[in-house]
């Protein structure tokens, strides 16, 4: 017999019996991401996060309610609605009953009120391990009653998702709550009030396929799996395999369908700060007080209105539109960071894409809940690349429009920086409608019903510029252009040589001083010599007044008054 061999086994069962025998029960779990052993307690205190790999383990829904809700003020409605067996499906009753024994809860999802950071709120939190959150009737009633109660009492709504999708034991009757739920959630959109949806992993089927993806602002965790069908399904369908990260939250947000990836440590804050700026009352009670405190001074100096006089002559129009063109020139997203704060950018046209040549979100100007939308150009030459040197796809547009009508619903004020050589011209843009989007957007901001002021910060080509142009006033800082065409694109049209673009842009009267002669747009921004973001204090104290002109005197406006105004604004041309 072979004694090192035998003893080598019982050391090595020695080891294994002392290692079971010195880890008490409950105190480890393994990462299904990293599939590393972890503490338990290390995992809730970083609110169940893997704290070697960062995957994100589910949240039980009451410790969910826990970590957002403020202490003591969630108050559970519906906690005895249970769901029956309306097809009389073999061994369902028996299935639910010990799901409820299981998880200690009635059904699939929890609903009730309670306070975010102090903020009334309706909340509901699906829980996957009754029946993977499955939608029967019971889950679409207690959604329903939510919303409704949500819609009355004019409370925001936020909703967490994970689920599997539809329950197939209840057949037809769990398909009608995917209808039934969003004729709620029609209703409290209609009543003008904010819904968020936090899609978590998995969020599948027909929840993804209604409420969850029906909020006005839809943020994911990251990497949750989200999709109509499963992968699986599709796999088997198509007969493919599919990419890596398909369907997760960071595919889902590349894709225009998610607003925003949220990290937990950051959830309770976010979903505060989006509450304060959907508040209509609150946004009126903003500008009133913006108006009372600040703006009567401000409004009668009125300097740049007086800015047009004091234009350099010497300095001709082929010199502004390289001025506007200059690599170091601010870009939106400096506008962005210097003007509002608690800004929230929001991604995605909830059709196919998100377009990084337009940067679009909500901020607060001085106190006052705004939408903000900047064409992005970009600074280094890979950011540039990146953002596609401002020249938006359709996407872009239909994701500033969705933006502005959103706006439009919780009666924020829209303030849009443009700078772009034009709309993007290609296959793909002209195969998703790149005409139609534009189009879209002169059309519905004609008769948008809250105010737009449009700031052009560089270029402004053509109809790439004007999309996000027609409102209710246009500036232009001194050293933008604004016109119909590159001064290469007129030279090349007209005398088929573009080296003529100087010469062009003469003939083409761009200047700001120019389009503000024409009446298309109202104001001119004194810009310092080479403007760049280290000199660029003047401006934006420029800016900060003529804004607070701006709130004063369109924000009071009824909306059938704003509409008119502006058709006016057009009608004279």
């Amino acid at each position: 017999m072979n004694l090192d061999h035998v003893f080598k086994k019982t050391k090595t069962a020695l080891k294994k019996r002392e290692s079971t025998t010195t880890v008490p029960d409950g105190l480890l779990c393994r990462c299904s991401r990293c599939k590393k052993p972890i503490l338990v307690q290390e995992v809730r205190d970083a609110y169940y996060i893997c704290p070697k790999c960062g995957g994100y383990f589910k949240v039980r829904a009451y410790e969910r309610i826990r970590r957002v809700a403020d202490e003591g003020t969630f108050q559970e409605s519906d906690r005895e609605l249970v769901g029956e067996n309306p097809l009389g499906f073999e061994g369902y009753e028996e299935k639910l009953a010990a799901e409820r024994l299981k998880t200690r809860m009635k059904e699939a999802i929890v609903t009730g009120t309670g306070s975010i950071d102090g903020i009334s709120a309706a909340i509901g939190v699906m829980d996957s391990r009754f029946m993977m959150a499955s939608m029967g009737w019971a889950v679409g009633e207690k959604l329903t009653r939510l919303i409704e109660k949500a819609t009355t009492e004019n409370l925001p709504l936020i909703l967490f998702t994970c689920s599997g999708g539809a329950r197939m034991q209840e057949g037809i009757h769990s398909l009608m709550q995917m209808a039934k739920v969003s004729a709620a959630m029609a209703k409290h959109h209609a009543a003008g009030l904010l819904s968020v949806c936090v899609l978590t992993d998995p969020t599948t089927g027909g929840v993804t396929a209604s409420f969850a993806m029906e909020g006005d602002v839809i943020l994911a965790e990251p990497n949750a799996l989200i999709g109509f069908a499963g992968p699986r399904v599709i796999e088997q369908t198509i007969g493919q395999r599919l990419p890596k990260g398909f369907q997760r939250s960071e595919f889902l947000m590349e894709h225009g369908f998610v607003d925003r990836i949220i990290e937990r440590s950051e959830l309770k804050k976010v979903l505060a700060d989006l509450c304060r700026m959907h508040d209509r009352e609150g946004c009126k009670k903003a500008l009133c007080q913006l108006v009372d405190t600040e703006i009567q001074e401000g409004a009668k100096k009125n300097p740049a209105a007086c800015l047009v006089l004091e234009q350099k002559e010497s300095e001709s129009a082929w010199e502004h539109v390289l001025a506007a063109r200059r690599a170091d020139r601010p870009v939106g997203s400096d506008y962005i960071r210097a003007l509002f704060s608690e800004f929230y950018e929001f991604h995605g046209d909830r059709r196919f894409g998100d377009d990084p040549a337009l940067i679009g979100g909500i901020g607060l100007f001085e106190g006052v809940p705004v939408t903000v939308i900047a064409q992005e150009k970009g600074t280094s030459a890979k950011d540039r690349v990146k953002h596609n040197f401002g020249m938006c796809q359709p996407e872009g547009y239909r994701k500033a429009l969705r933006l502005m009508k959103e706006a439009e619903k919780f009666h924020r004020p829209v303030i849009c920086f443009v700078d772009t050589p034009g709309a993007f011209c290609g296959i793909g843009a002209e195969e998703r409608g790149q005409g139609s989007a534009i189009a879209e957007n002169l059309l519905e901001i004609s008769r948008l019903k809250t105010p737009v002021v449009s700031i052009f910060i560089g270029e402004g080509g053509s109809g790439g510029a004007l999309a996000l142009a027609c409102g209710d006033e246009v500036w232009m800082m001194e050293n933008a252009v604004y016109s119909v065409l590159s001064p290469e694109g007129f030279a090349s049209i007209l005398w088929k040589d573009k080296k003529c673009a100087p010469e062009a842009a003469d003939k083409m009267k761009l200047t700001a001083e120019d389009v503000v002669a024409a009446q298309a747009a109202e104001r001119m921004i004194k810009e310092p010599e080479k403007l760049t973001i280290q000199n660029m204090g003047s401006v934006l104290e420029q800016l900060r007044e003529e804004l607070r002109r701006f709130l004063k005197q369109y924000a009071v406006l009824e909306p059938e008054k704003l509409c008119d105004r502006r058709y006016e604004r057009f009608r004279k041309l």
